[in-house]
């Protein structure tokens, strides 16, 4: 779909030190080493303790038609260096011309919880290849986990209230509002604004009016009874734009109309003012008039916090329009993940494994081809072990939390276990098929249920436990250890 938003090739989307240095692995006669490379996120958005993956659909939309057109090609050709000069040999230009994807990738599934430093994708292939791969995965990736994450947390306070994302007009760009829109409706909202998304992906789409029509009327009765003339199965009528209590009053009095044509009242919209207060008083109102099954939408810059407290308060509200603060995901608009190298193949045919160090121990990368087994037990999930695939688990398993190695837990072959990673690509090809829209949706609130309540607090979330195996950690600290000890000389 998301080749769908634009007529163009969309290999150029994409840094441009990634095509300088898959030009220097081509000059370097390094070109199809293999190699392999993670996709993950050290830190949870939103200070919270979960994360939903979300954005393989659309990887899968670019990998089917990578390939770099003449176009692309042409454009290329114009970048000079420094000194003014051609960055790239025409040699190169006809490598990138001829050029099929030759990549093996696994990914967890859309619409999984998951948890800092599992590998979401792992992509195994010519060091060239992955390496072009980088920027346009991390893009496609971030951004829909993080909206989506963001709608889930807004579904669990919203329990079985229904969500309408209404942030198209806000969102960063068409293709952000579009991608939102996806990731959203995955996350937990039940129906969005934008019938563009509403098309490409069979999203549910809903709306009523805004203020510019009640005030292109004479008066807001009027304004509402030739609403509900013209559009009669589709009558939520916004209140709020002179005076919310009494545009409830006007509301009934449209309701009442309406219903003597044999249809019904939807609901009322709030999008201003004390929302809590007010959709106590308009229950009363709609309740004393006959309109008990006549929902109560609110909007007006909502996000988690806030629903949560007008909760609390005892609000009456039935539905919730949330816009600006899901789709920009306005507390926090990045998600940070990163595309780190973690293994090439030696001319031997053996696996060197790669560690990228830093002072600060978040940023040191794990080596290894990278799995991640989720244990379960009958209440649910209760811990996930990132292993190297390339070290088989022989009897019982156990994981050394990564930052503190006092701290290790064991489990019995006999613990029940799901392996994340699933195969999506075998060289270049896709071999998985995707679930519907609806499918992914309803994973995300499968696998939140699987969960401790704990880690789906808001403040001070519990921490779900993500350790390495074993023989991994081990792997990782000699690889460490020599790293630190070989750049001290």
């Amino acid at each position: 779909m998301i080749n769908e938003l634009y007529d163009t090739s969309l290999s150029l989307l994409t840094d441009l030190y990634q095509l300088t240095m898959a030009y220097g692995y081509w000059k370097a006669g390094k070109a199809e080493q293999e190699a392999v490379f993670n996709l993950y996120f050290r830190k949870h958005p939103f200070q919270g303790g979960f994360t939903v993956t979300c954005g393989l659909n659309s990887v899968i939309d670019y990998l089917n038609e990578y390939r770099f057109s003449e176009e692309d090609l042409d454009y290329i050709r114009t970048l000079t260096g420094n000194d003014g000069q051609k960055l790239f040999e025409p040699g190169f230009l006809e490598y990138l011309r001829t050029m099929e994807l030759q990549c093996s990738i696994h990914a967890i599934p859309e619409g999984t919880v998951v948890f800092p430093n599992e590998p979401l994708l792992r992509i195994q292939g010519p060091i060239l290849q992955c390496q072009l791969l980088e920027t346009p995965l991390l893009n496609l990736i971030n951004f829909q986990s993080l909206v989506a994450t963001k709608a889930a947390r807004m579904r669990l306070i919203a329990q079985d209230d229904a969500l309408l994302e209404f942030g198209l007009r806000r969102a960063q760009g068409p293709d952000g509002g579009v991608t939102a829109s996806r990731a959203a409706y995955i996350g937990g909202f039940d129906a969005t604004s934008n019938v563009l998304a509403g098309k490409l992906y069979g999203i549910p789409v809903k709306g009523t009016h805004a203020h510019s029509w009640v005030m292109s009327f004479d008066s807001e009765l009027e304004a509402f009874e030739a609403y509900a003339r013209f559009m009669p199965n589709n009558v939520t009528l916004l209140v709020d734009t002179y005076n919310s209590l009494n545009g409830v009053r006007h509301a009934i009095k449209a309701g009442q109309q309406l219903r003597k044509r044999g249809y019904e009242l939807g609901g009322i919209r709030l999008d201003s003012g004390d929302l809590a207060y007010l959709s106590i008083e308009a229950r009363k109102l709609l309740d004393e008039a006959g309109f008990e099954s006549t929902n109560i939408v609110a909007s007006n810059d909502l996000d988690e916090y806030i629903m949560d407290s007008l909760k609390i308060q005892g609000s009456k509200i039935d539905i919730w329009g949330i816009g600006t603060k899901l789709v920009t995901a306005f507390d926090q608009p990045a998600l940070g993940g990163v595309f780190k190298l973690a293994a090439i193949k030696a001319d031997s045919g053996e696996w060197d494994y790669k560690l990228k160090l830093s002072e600060q121990a978040i940023k040191v990368s794990t080596p290894g081809i990278q799995q991640v087994r989720r244990f379960k037990d009958s209440k649910g999930f209760v811990s996930d072990m990132i292993f190297n695939i390339e070290t088989p688990l022989m009897g019982k398993a156990t994981m050394v939390d990564p930052y503190d190695f006092t701290k290790n837990r064991s489990f019995a072959e006999s613990t029940q276990f799901e392996d994340l990673l699933v195969p999506i690509f075998a060289k270049g090809q896709l071999i998985y098929t995707l679930p519907s829209i609806y499918e992914t949706r309803k994973r995300v609130q499968e696998q939140l249920s699987h969960f401790y309540k704990g880690i789906k607090r808001f403040v001070n979330p519990h921490t779900y436990p993500v350790g390495l195996e074993k023989e991994l950690f081990d792997m990782k600290t000699d690889l460490i250890m020599k790293l630190r000890a070989g750049n001290e000389e």
